[in-house]
């Protein structure tokens, strides 16, 4: 049963607040049969905008069907092959039966077959016979499209984490052969199917959408927009209600800003709030329930310190302080940042742990905000007051 702060999975409907204009964004993109490409911190609503967005449009009476693919744990090419094959012929709703002829008929000389004791053992509707090649990885991109196609449905396919296909052992080929895909099919094809291209790791999805530009005008990005301060505060303030407590809104303004408008932070911070009180809520209450919320991450933190050379420790510092440009004398001198190429270095390592980001201003941006709080408070020993 949830409680009246949901943070422990996707939300739709009432404890959907917010991010409209994405919605609407969103839907007409997929309705006009676009690829998308979604990259943001971890727990920013990514999988909770998608899954509104679904529900809209089926709400307004839309047919279609999904596949959802994690690359979470996919190191290989055959990793990711299999399990997004397995994931699109499963959104089919085929009978079991029906497995073994419609990959012998969607895939035909190709080296993926439908082997019955391996579905027994594992669940995986595909297989292999042999050494994958390219036409592998053409037909089975392509097999959402003619899935589709055939039953005269759409699908929409998401592939979360997708920034993992740089970690198998040639993701650039496997990108390579998606855009192909994406420039040459036919256009009675195309409209049946659209990829939702989500990824947590912001630089590893910058690299490859940005920097590499795989996908060029075949994917539109889509930047999430942030929370209103309003529509937070109101749907909190509504939950400690509903358990008969009260709670200022002066104070919950202080907390969307300590939080920078993350709403899966802010309700798993309420959710400890409404654990620890009665009645009116204080703000002892709060910061308790901030000592408790870091408590639980602190670790993670430390390791992400730990892992951090004294130099990357050094340009961090200098993020917290404020600096934008760390080029001139007197930021290298004051932080021992050693040299300009140094600095290059440095932007490059944080980015790449996925600390920091750069925005269009190309100024440094802390991904996490607890992280950022955490940092300052109790690493650094950095007073804002």
């Amino acid at each position: 049963m949830d409680g009246n702060f949901v943070y422990n999975k996707p939300v739709t409907g009432k404890n959907n607040i917010g991010r409209r204009g994405d919605i609407s964004i969103l839907g007409n993109l997929l309705s006009q049969s676009e690829n998308v490409a979604i990259y943001e911190p971890e727990k920013t609503g990514k999988s909770s905008l998608i899954r509104q967005t679904f529900y809209n449009m089926r709400i307004s009476s839309m047919q279609f069907c999904t596949a959802e693919f994690s690359l979470l744990n996919v190191r290989t090419i055959a990793d990711y092959l299999l399990g997004l094959g397995s994931a699109v012929i499963k959104s089919a709703q085929l009978s079991v039966s029906d497995y073994a002829e419609t990959v012998s008929r969607l895939l035909p000389q190709t080296h993926f077959v439908h082997d019955v004791q391996q579905f027994s053992d594992s669940g995986r509707i595909l297989s292999l016979n042999w050494d994958i090649d390219d036409n592998d990885i053409r037909s089975l991109l392509e097999l959402p499209y003619r899935i589709a196609g055939a039953k005269a449905q759409k699908m929409y396919v998401v592939l979360e984490e997708y920034q993992n296909i740089m970690l198998t052992e040639d993701g650039e080929r496997v990108c390579r052969i998606q855009q192909k895909v994406f420039e040459n099919l036919e256009p009675e094809l195309r409209k049946w199917c659209s990829f939702i291209f989500v990824g947590s790791r912001v630089n590893a999805m910058k690299e490859i959408f940005e920097h590499r530009k795989f996908y060029f005008r075949q994917v539109e990005h889509l930047k999430l927009s942030g929370f209103e301060n309003k529509e937070i505060i109101d749907q909190i303030i509504r939950g400690f209600m509903a358990s008969g407590k009260v709670l200022d809104r002066d104070l919950m303004i202080g907390v969307c800003k300590l939080f920078r408008g993350n709403i899966w932070y802010i309700n798993h911070f309420a959710a400890i709030c409404d654990s620890l009180s009665k009645g009116y809520i204080m703000e002892p209450i709060l910061l308790e329930a901030l000592d408790t919320l870091i408590s639980i991450h602190e670790p993670r933190f430390r390791s992400t310190m730990d892992d951090l050379t004294t130099f990357q420790l050094c340009l961090l510092r200098a993020i917290l302080d404020g600096h934008k440009k760390f080029s001139s004398t007197e930021v290298i001198g004051k932080y021992r940042l050693n040299s300009s190429a140094n600095v290059k270095r440095l932007r490059d390592a944080l980015c790449k742990k996925e600390i920091i980001t750069f925005d269009e201003k190309d100024e440094p941006v802390v991904l996490d905000p607890l992280f950022e709080y955490w940092a300052k408070r109790y690493f650094f020993n950095i007073n804002d007051d």
